[in-house]
């Protein structure tokens, strides 16, 4: 046996191979139904490009503090949140640092419970578009329906467990890290053919203005900077779980200053992209370009049973919303799994299956549109900005000055700017309660 393979079983801990898997990794877990179905509708909604500007810099700052900040706790701590946030308390002199790291593992494994929900439709809605029953449905509306109803999709929702489950039974370098290196550049790939796909639509022009003509009016408006700020913080998963976890299996010769430009940087192409296919379309067919469920499982079916070859797209579509559904499942997923992992010292087998069991258990009884709705509500506005917030404070804060800038520093040649503690102290720390406060009062922001 080789040194390598005896320190993995002393530490119990699998690692990235690489770099380009962690990353593509951590693109996975961001790129997902909120690129797909919010992102278009909200630069439509505020100002149209002009949105843009407010969002990248929040897409920049978050970047640079969260993202970052996240990773290198993970990292630092060799643990998810439960045992970091343990970790860092005890640096303190204080116990029970792991009750407070339930918060975010708590928030990630109740989105993950709703979001498979999700993931079964868009497996069903797959197979509908390769037997070609959901493009011979009368109604979109009513094919939806049936699904969203009350044990609607449990099989499919059970199959899609069953693949998410498969993947992370593999481990972090076998099934992790592997299977986003298959799905993540496909998922670019096949939205890229449907955004050519969609130029050639007669009526698309009105799609590109209504996402390219820029109302610059809209930036003296507050509520298009906390919604640009909502998608923002979201869409790059600051949740204190999947990203803290994905860290702690890094390895330390790497640059995660580097790998969160790069995040940064594809999630953002990622929106683009969904957006340069979806409003294109929408328009086209003089569809509403309304947000949520309702725009990807009934106006985007009713664009393909309308547009030349759409059996063909809509097959295209759906695999590749499926890729940046399963990517980001089994990131939510593996934050409660290493947490079983760490804290009780189960099994990777042993972990995955209780977890298993547990979203089978839950999610079985919140298939209905209307319970699901209100249970991702509940989850992502009062747990999923306050596991962000718990890892914020006790990254840059409690674990003691001058200990974040060590740990960012880490596997980087040129020196870490001296201001990335104190963006993170006050800038990420005040935002994220800013968002959990906003989301709380508006209903939601992200």
């Amino acid at each position: 046996m080789d040194d390598k393979k005896v320190v993995n079983l002393e530490n119990q801990r699998d690692t990235f191979n690489s770099k380009f898997g962690f990353i593509l990794a951590c693109v996975g877990s961001a790129v997902g139904m909120g690129n797909i179905w919010l992102f278009p509708y909200r630069v439509g909604q505020f100002g149209g490009f002009a949105f843009l500007i407010p969002y990248w810099i929040w897409v920049i700052l978050l970047g640079f503090s969260g993202v970052i900040g996240e990773m290198a706790f993970g990292r630092a701590m060799q643990s998810g949140p439960l045992g970091a946030c343990k970790k860092a308390m005890e640096r303190r002199g204080k116990k029970h640092g792991d009750l407070i790291g339930l918060i975010p593992v708590i928030g990630s494994l109740g989105i993950a419970i709703g979001y498979a929900v999700v993931v079964g439709w868009i497996i069903r809605f797959l197979v509908g578009s390769l037997t070609g029953a959901m493009i011979s449905a009368p109604d979109s509306g009513a094919y939806f329906g049936q699904i969203a109803g009350p044990f609607g999709s449990l099989p499919w929702h059970i199959i899609g467990l069953i693949l998410t489950f498969i993947v992370m039974n593999a481990g972090i370098s076998e099934g992790i890290e592997k299977v986003n290196k298959v799905m993540m550049p496909l998922f670019f790939a096949l939205f890229l053919i449907l955004a050519v796909r969609v130029a050639f639509l007669p009526g698309s022009q009105a799609g590109y203005e209504f996402m390219f003509n820029a109302d610059w009016s809209a930036l003296g408006n507050p509520k298009v900077w906390i919604y640009a700020l909502g998608q923002a913080f979201f869409s790059l998963s600051l949740a204190g779980s999947g990203t803290v976890v994905y860290g702690s299996y890094l390895k330390k010769d790497v640059d995660v200053i580097s790998s969160a430009k790069y995040i940064a940087i594809f999630d953002t192409i990622a929106a683009m992209i969904a957006s340069l296919v979806i409003l294109p379309a929408v328009f086209a067919f003089g569809m509403d370009p309304s947000a949520g469920p309702p725009l990807m499982f009934i106006t985007m079916p009713e664009i393909f049973k309308q547009m030349p070859g759409g059996g063909l797209f809509a097959i295209i579509f759906f695999i590749a919303v499926f890729f940046a559904g399963i990517t980001s499942l089994v990131n939510l997923f593996e934050t409660p799994i290493e947490a079983l992992q760490s804290r009780f010292n189960f099994s990777r087998f042993k972990a995955v299956a209780t977890i298993a069991a547990i979203a089978i258990g839950v999610g079985v009884f919140i298939e209905s549109g209307d319970t699901i709705g209100v249970w991702m509500d509940f989850v992502s506005i009062y747990i999923i900005p306050l596991g962000a917030i718990v890892a914020a404070v006790m990254f840059y804060w409690v674990c003691g000055k001058g200990f974040a800038t060590e740990q960012i520093q880490i596997g980087r040649e040129k020196t870490v700017w001296p201001w990335i503690e104190p963006l993170g102290k006050y800038v990420l720390c005040g935002v994220s309660i800013f968002v959990y406060i906003a989301g709380i009062l508006l209903g939601g922001i992200g």
